[in-house]
């Protein structure tokens, strides 16, 4: 329904950069999904809710009026690294340093990981929704092309790609992209190559690249070893983008591997720590 609905229609984006954007909404969508599970006096679930490593207090104890005013009994917010991490199938309870980057849609969030905490993080507002609107303002700037918010997210899904060169089987891919010519005002389409696409990312790929750098550089040395050696792993939708596992390790000089379906690594985790609820209270309580 984005960017195609009439005006008495309005559409509502209950979270933002990974933190309760409008309050009222997201209680309205918490209490429909808890709903669904025939809730009584007697029954409440237990709710674990994924947030942003950098999230305030204030963030945090929103996320948690929410989720019991929408009628949960309990709710843990654990931080993203920590379940993007599980649902990677990563050791974290070892004392070896793992580093995981999970890019989502509001925030990319960088950690090493060991003994079940995080020891070095960074949380970046800097993940897919920069990147639709890095592809929306390239087309404006370059072809003078207006497409919604839709279609520049169709564009990274179908011909995305981090790098501006291809070589070793990373073929150009194209498509044909329409939209509205800003001078004339008329329909206007236009063909787009990948790397038309890596080139308006180059900003906020950079950004991403940087925080990796600055979390590696507070690393314990110890720990900076095993992840030379282990190498890091990519979660989270953007990191579906294609080749950003060969910019990140050519940038880094750490080898960078995407995880299993990573798209619900986050998902995964989550449901991992509910199922043994008991197991992960430590790593719950130590982040609340």
């Amino acid at each position: 329904m984005i960017g195609k609905t009439p005006q008495q229609i309005k559409i509502y984006r209950p979270l933002k950069e990974g933190v309760i954007a409008d309050y009222r909404a997201t209680l309205a969508i918490l209490r429909y999904f808890l709903n669904k599970l025939k809730l009584t006096k007697f029954f409440k679930p237990i709710l674990v809710v994924s947030v942003p490593a950098g999230i305030t207090s204030t963030e945090r104890r929103a996320i948690i009026d929410a989720g019991l005013e929408a009628g949960a009994r309990d709710v843990f917010p654990i931080k993203e690294p920590l379940l993007a991490a599980l649902g990677a199938e990563m050791s974290i309870q070892s004392p070896l340093g793992n580093m995981i980057v999970n890019i989502g849609g509001g925030t990319t969030e960088v950690a090493v990981i060991s003994l079940g905490g995080i020891v070095t993080f960074e949380s970046l507002k800097i993940a897919g929704d920069k990147m639709d609107e890095a592809i929306k303002e390239y087309l404006r700037r370059k072809f003078n092309l207006a497409i919604g918010e839709k279609t520049a997210e169709k564009i990274k899904i179908e011909i995305g790609s981090a790098l501006t060169s291809f070589k070793n089987n990373h073929s150009e891919l194209n498509l044909e992209v329409s939209g509205v010519d800003i001078i004339s005002g008329l329909p206007k389409q236009i063909k787009l190559y990948s790397s038309q696409v890596a080139e308006s990312l180059q900003k906020e790929l950079r950004e991403i690249v940087n925080g990796i750098k600055r979390v590696l550089a507070i690393t314990p040395p110890e720990l900076v070893a095993d992840v030379m050696q282990n190498g890091m792993v990519l979660s989270g939708g953007g990191s579906l983008l294609r080749g950003l596992d060969i910019l990140v390790s050519q940038q880094t000089g750490v080898k960078a591997f995407v995880a299993d379906d990573p798209l619900y690594a986050v998902a995964r985790g989550t449901g991992k720590v509910l199922e043994k609820i008991d197991l992960y209270k430590k790593v719950v309580q130590a982040h609340l």
